[in-house]
């Protein structure tokens, strides 16, 4: 293989949309603001959309109001901790409860009985990261040829005071 040539950057200091095209995630740097934060990235170029979750065992029950989602439909979710756990951030395929409740089966088992915030979206989620209270800059290099995104690179963030991608 050889070195990629047509490396590009990305920056911004919020929630948004960073590359709206097919690419490889390369490198993300990101800068804490003290206060407990996450990033959250998504193959998507459209807003993921917030909503809550509760969990039983392995199984986890979203709402959203009108989701508009479809039994067998695949999302990426992601998901805020509860009392120091959470479920596990990936790509699901759904059951459709009604229309504002689905459940998906998670990789491990828990309870969660209060409702948590969780973000998902139709496209893929693709990686997630963490800050605690630090005020820091961290930095996940992907190896190889990077995380492919077919549609674009979405970022989800809360507490952060900015996000910089490097993407080919």
């Amino acid at each position: 293989m050889t070195m990629q040539y047509d490396v590009k950057g990305s920056h911004s200091s919020g929630t948004g949309l960073l590359v709206a095209a097919r690419s490889r995630l390369k490198n993300l740097a990101y800068l804490g603001t003290g206060t407990a934060g996450s990033i959250d990235l998504f193959d998507t170029l459209t807003a993921p959309v917030s909503a809550t979750y509760g969990r039983s065992g392995y199984t986890v029950t979203v709402t959203k109001t009108g989701h508009g989602l479809t039994t067998g439909q695949t999302v990426g979710i992601t998901f805020a901790a509860a009392s120091g756990v959470s479920a596990v951030a990936g790509n699901y395929q759904i059951t459709v409860v009604d229309a504002n409740t689905f459940t998906l089966t998670d990789l491990n088992t828990g309870t969660i009985a209060t409702s948590t915030n969780c973000v998902y979206s139709t496209g893929v989620w693709l990686t997630s990261y963490n800050t605690g209270t630090a005020v820091q800059p961290f930095q996940a290099i992907f190896s190889g040829e990077g995380i492919l995104a077919q549609n674009g690179i979405y970022a989800v963030v809360t507490n952060i005071s900015f996000q910089t991608i490097q993407y080919g």
